[in-house]
């Protein structure tokens, strides 16, 4: 039994050695030789944070914590503008551990830049009429009766594509985000309604100047659309779409429509706003083809971060699809010569992100890394070159690709250390 407990206490030993090399290098081996672990003086001691009405009221973060979200560059627009309209605001997702965007982070995209509405949620309702037998007016107290769903879902903006000239992944990507929504799903309600045969499509407006609507299939909207009123454990914050908004989930951002007020129910596609970019599509394909393609993309290590040197790191990033779990993503960290079988962080849910990572030692030679996943469908993501083969178009590393643009982002890692835009 002695043995067996020294055996034991010697593997403990070693095992906490290799971690500490290979984590920490030298600065780990100083420290582990080190008997009595350095103890705060009044010379490196941290000063304290004392207690305040709005630490109580409502917690902040760290003054060391300095991830911020900025105007995207699509459009090249300023947010906000002279006039005080917000565009297109990205998340910083070069900073994002885990899956779930603080609300605070989350991504903004406005109907055509329009004000947000500042709607008391006592004063607000959602009507269902159209090809329904019961046509439905509910205040949020009654909305609130119902059945409660959460659910995790990403939710992405179509502008959300990468060229050459970008250089974070903010800049690239940002335009995602994933949070936990709570609220009904919409099958409950329009079953409350009561759907007629005749009932084909929904149209979901929203409260905007602009009026966000959308038509949408009326199988999807009784497959997984959620009405929602909570985010992250709180309610939507008015960039959101306080006090309700609708998700639906895989399709593109703007068919979420925010400050959601009508859903009126259709026996046809109905040409709205938000449709005026897809007038050469056949009904079939109409929204259906809004579905966001399996994506991934590394966070870390990408542009403009450095690695201090040659030695061991973990390769990490999100990956998600609208077509429904990602089933796998590969990381390359010689260009796309070999691909190898990445580890998920979080188990893969339904058209929400997941956290990848693959384990790698860099050698300090000049590479290029990249990642791309395959959903639960058979989905899998494409290099450029193959979507510009599929399209019968040049190729050229930094031309638009059609469509939505769920490509696979390479970052080059420099032999010292810093990280660009593999695409420049």
């Amino acid at each position: 039994m002695d043995s067996e407990q020294k055996s034991r206490r010697a593997l403990l030993k070693t095992g906490a050695a290799l971690a500490g090399g290979i984590t920490l290098g030298a600065v780990g081996k100083a420290n582990a030789q080190s008997a009595n672990p350095p103890t705060p003086t009044s010379e490196n001691a941290s000063p304290m944070i004392h207690g305040s009405k709005e630490l109580i009221e409502y917690g902040q973060r760290s003054k060391y914590v300095t991830s911020v979200r900025i105007a995207h560059p699509l459009g090249g627009r300023p947010s906000p503008d002279v006039f005080g309209k917000v565009f297109h605001v990205a998340s910083p997702l070069q900073d994002s551990v885990g899956v779930i965007t603080p609300s605070s982070l989350h991504y903004i995209a406005t109907t055509r830049g329009s004000f947000m509405p500042d709607i008391d949620p006592k004063l607000h309702t959602l009507t269902l009429h159209g090809e329904v037998d019961r046509p439905l007016t509910l205040t949020m107290d009654d909305l609130k009766r119902f059945p409660s769903v959460t659910r995790l879902h990403f939710i992405e903006c179509a502008g959300n594509r990468h060229n050459g000239k970008q250089r974070t992944v903010q800049e690239t990507h940002g335009m995602t985000s994933c949070s936990e929504w709570t609220g009904v799903l919409l099958s409950t309600l329009l079953k409350e309604c009561g759907l007629k045969s005749s009932a084909k499509w929904f149209v979901a407006e929203g409260a905007e100047e602009v009026k966000g609507a959308s038509s949408i299939p009326i199988v999807k909207g009784m497959d997984d659309c959620l009405i929602a009123y909570g985010q992250n454990g709180e309610a939507l914050r008015p960039q959101q779409g306080f006090p309700l908004r609708i998700m639906v989930p895989g399709f593109e951002g703007i068919y979420h429509t925010k400050y959601l007020r009508r859903i009126k129910v259709t026996n046809q596609f109905y040409m709205n706003y938000n449709e005026f970019g897809h007038l050469t599509r056949e009904d079939k394909e109409l929204a259906l083809g809004e579905r966001i393609g399996p994506k991934s993309v590394i966070t870390y290590p990408s542009g403009t971060q450095r690695l201090p040197g040659p030695g061991f790191y973990e390769i990490s990033g999100l990956a998600w699809s609208g077509g429904g779990a990602v089933k796998t993503v590969e990381v390359s960290t010689d260009g796309g010569k070999k691909w190898n079988r990445a580890e998920f962080k979080n188990t893969p849910q339904r058209m929400a992100h997941v956290r990848f990572a693959y384990p790698w030692k860099w050698d300090g030679t000049e590479t290029v890394i990249m990642s791309r996943t395959t959903d639960d469908i058979g989905q899998r993501q494409a290099l450029r070159e193959e979507i510009a083969e599929w399209w019968k178009v040049p190729f050229e590393r930094d031309y638009r690709v059609p469509g939505l643009d769920n490509s696979v982002m390479p970052w080059k890692i420099s032999k010292d250390g810093s990280v660009t835009n593999g695409l420049a």
